[in-house]
């Protein structure tokens, strides 16, 4: 039995290629995609912590920060119309990815970024214009919309153009852009919120244009994938694609190969339907825990509202607001270690340390919080000292979060669908993600008003359940070409009794000098 959540070393299938200019370049472009994610994360939660803004918008919530006589500071942001103002994204998000999956296996992964651009960008021009909250509510769907398709398509166009030595690190391209959309998104948000007049809110909201122009524009540039050409019947196309992507001119073994994973993924009339079969059960187990898991580390609680956040255990606006810059600052930072990591050492051991870190931490801010706070949330006098600390540990976890769940999250569904069903997965993947986004963001601030510092607890012991999940059911993806992650669940002590005779053997037969041969 290979070892616990790995598979046994030995020989495998290895395709020839360079990390060539061409490709690199290609990958920068397809992982700005991940800008209008990471923005959006970022401005929410700076928008919902000006005052201009509650004001005009949510003005029992400005009411309640202000004229509360209580001083519960759990409960001065909890209202079900703010939430449902950050939450209503990740609701349509969740929609268009499905819609995406369709648009991603007949037309490309390019038409997916294309229309997921232009629907960031009507989002962000009505919500930069916004007079009602209707406005504000449809804005924010049609951002969802866009990152949904983005989501969707970028990760697979990433996966199945990067040389499989370089997967890992040019996957998490996309979670690099991820964060630093949010370090943009909260420097923005610090110094728009100065502005005299009280409208820097619609700078803030209204700047999402921007990542929106660089992937609509970005998207007519690119190439599309040798899988989906080939899936697509555009046959002489994909070989010249894999020759430039790879850099060289004998690509005939990868590109039989991906030849070969097409037909038989045309044989799947449904891959809807035949993603409930038991031989996709492994693929599936990747496809919906490890975005449920993603949620449920309670990063998103971080990011979306981390000047409310700050807010709430006493910094004031502004140093709430640089606050959340310092934690978007060391998200950026510690997605570099990961890209310079990944495929060194490997997805298990970057998620099991980032797990264990983030256990750590959030226990250490719960107690910090708790104690100064209490049941009451009343908490007097805070020192320099205690909002020190809980910046600090608050660093930490993100950090651990952000070179570990943060990029494998989407990393690792990405490279492990078959053909076949890879656009349907990977729309599961995006929509399990953001139903549980949805989920916490809605009723994150009212756990925080009942919950208090017990909430950092809530979402400790989830990192505890899925740092043991991967422990022992996560096998070890790295330098394994994508056509070839098969064998990764046939070798694996929990996942091999899924693979059926018929699955484990149909993807063996690959062609090679000219001839059909058959591992029996």
């Amino acid at each position: 039995m290979p070892a616990v959540g790995g598979i046994p070393t030995g020989p495998g299938k290895e395709y020839p290629g360079n990390l060539t200019p061409y490709v690199v370049v290609t990958c920068v472009v397809a992982a700005m995609g991940g800008l209008i994610f990471g923005y959006d994360i970022g401005i929410s939660g700076g928008v919902t912590s000006m005052d201009p803004f509650l004001l005009k918008f949510f003005p029992e919530v400005y009411r309640s920060k202000h004229n509360d006589s209580s001083n519960n500071q759990y409960c001065q942001y909890n209202s079900e119309t703010l939430t449902m103002f950050t939450s209503s994204l990740y609701l349509a998000a969740l929609l268009s990815s499905l819609v995406a999956s369709i648009v991603t296996r007949k037309l490309g992964r390019k038409p997916s970024m294309l229309f997921g651009g232009l629907l960031f960008f009507a989002g962000a021009l009505l919500n930069g214009f916004a007079q009602a909250v209707w406005m504000l509510i449809v804005g924010r769907i049609l951002l969802g919309f866009g990152i949904g398709f983005a989501n969707q398509s970028v990760p697979l166009y990433l996966s199945e153009t990067a040389p499989y030595k370089y997967r890992g690190a040019l996957n998490i391209g996309f979670q690099l852009s991820i964060t630093v959309g949010i370090l943009v998104a909260n420097v923005l948000n610090y110094f728009f919120a100065k502005i005299e007049g009280g409208w820097g809110w619609r700078l803030s909201l209204g700047g999402a244009i921007v990542p929106a122009i660089i992937l609509t524009v970005g998207s007519l540039f690119l190439p599309d994938t040798p899988n989906s050409l080939i899936e697509r019947g555009k046959m002489e196309d994909a070989r010249e694609k894999l020759k430039r992507i790879r850099g060289l001119e004998n690509v005939d073994e990868e590109f039989n190969d991906l030849v070969m994973a097409s037909e038989l993924s045309k044989q799947v009339e449904h891959p809807w339907r035949n993603l409930l079969q038991r031989k996709y059960r492994p693929h599936m187990a990747v496809a919906t825990l490890i975005p449920f898991f993603q949620q449920l580390t309670g990063i998103n609680v971080i990011m979306f509202y981390a000047p409310v956040l700050f807010n709430t255990i006493g910094f004031g606006d502004n140093a709430s607001l640089m606050s959340s810059v310092i934690t978007g600052l060391v998200n950026v930072i510690a997605t570099l270690v990961s890209i310079y990591g990944v495929d060194k050492w490997g997805r298990r051991f970057l998620f099991l340390e980032g797990g264990a870190q983030m256990l750590v931490c959030q226990i250490i801010v719960a107690a910090c919080i708790g104690a100064k706070f209490g049941i009451d949330g009343n908490p007097g006098e805070l020192p320099n000292w205690y909002a020190i600390v809980v910046v600090l540990f608050i660093c930490i976890y993100v950090a651990a979060f952000a070179w570990s769940w943060g990029p494998l999250g989407w990393l690792v569904p990405s490279e492990v669908f078959p053909l076949e069903i890879r656009s349907a997965a990977q729309s599961i993947n995006v929509s399990v993600n953001m139903v549980f986004t949805f989920i916490v963001a809605q009723i994150f601030l009212n756990m925080l008003c009942h919950l208090k510092f017990g909430l950092f607890l809530f979402f400790a012991f989830f990192v505890l359940v899925m740092t043991i999940y991967i422990y022992y059911f996560l096998p070890e993806t790295k330098n394994i070409p994508i056509e070839e992650m098969n064998q990764v669940w046939r070798s694996h002590w929990f996942w091999a009794k899924f693979m059926t005779e018929e699955f484990s053997n149909g993807n063996v037969e690959m062609l090679k000098g000219g001839q059909a041969l058959k591992n029996v």
